[in-house]
């Protein structure tokens, strides 16, 4: 399957949306309510519609599109896990639990950083979730929401890869494999904290969508970005200041990107 970005095409358009149902259906990601698609979900294209993806559709530059979302979704993250180590206390969450909490809220934040850094442009920093304020006080509604939104980010990231080689990039698609394995980790680490057994429960990843472009789509249509009067979470930067937290940087060792 070729990958482009912003596909018009209605055939290849009913094609990917076929394609996240029978992913969603078939691997286990619809869990507790949290589905990532609902059954009338629009198909996933970015168009011009509504205040993010106007903004989307400015950015000319393909390169810039992914580091763009991709600092989005790294805004998401921070906002996440953020507000779950505010109320770790309501969510039963403490000691070395709470310690893969903080440390993943700061290789998010740096990951936002990097995007940014590069030129990633923010295209929202207020954020809702699909169950509103219950995601901080109930451990197991958090924990599938945690499932769900580093299911999204592996998949986004392992898109970016294979879009960042076909433009001739592979220097930021080895960096998004980086980013990749991270996020799988806090998925392993979020199956930790909730009990769920075994942590490591994927032979492959998968990719469940076609292309970076497709995910603000996935993740509106998820309930993430639809802030409303009692569930609504803005972005705040947070510190990253942890000393267990090393490789703040993505060294590659052939090129020579993240030295010194």
């Amino acid at each position: 399957m070729k990958t482009y970005i912003n596909r018009s095409s209605s055939r290849k358009q009913q094609g990917r949306r076929r394609f996240l149902q029978r992913a969603t259906a078939g691997l286990g990601l619809a869990t507790g309510g949290l589905t990532l698609l609902g059954s009338g979900a629009r198909p996933l294209v970015v168009r011009a519609q509504g205040a993010l993806t106007e903004r989307l559709v400015t950015l000319d530059d393909a390169v810039t599109q992914i580091l763009s979302i991709a600092r989005t979704a790294e805004q998401l993250a921070v906002t996440f896990y953020s507000n779950g180590i505010a109320n770790a206390e309501a969510l039963g969450i403490s000691g070395d639990d709470l310690a893969y909490l903080k440390a993943a809220l700061v290789e998010e934040q740096i990951h936002q950083q990097f995007f940014t850094a590069n030129g990633g442009q923010s295209l929202a920093d207020t954020f809702s979730f699909p169950k509103g304020s219950q995601t901080f006080s109930d451990l197991k509604t958090f924990i599938e929401t945690q499932q769900q939104l580093e299911g999204v980010f592996d998949s986004a990231f392992l898109a970016a890869i294979k879009e960042f080689a076909a433009m001739g990039r592979p220097d930021l698609a080895q960096v998004a494999g980086q980013i990749a394995c991270i996020e799988a980790e806090h998925r392993a680490l979020g199956r930790v904290i909730g009990g769920l057994r075994p942590a490591d429960n994927w032979a492959f990843t998968p990719v469940l969508i076609a292309s970076v472009a497709d995910a603000p789509q996935v993740v509106q249509d998820a309930g993430y970005l639809s802030p409303t009067e009692g569930n609504s979470y803005r972005y705040h930067e947070v510190s990253t200041e942890d000393a267990g937290v090393e490789q703040r940087v993505p060294f590659v060792a052939s090129s020579g990107v993240g030295r010194g």
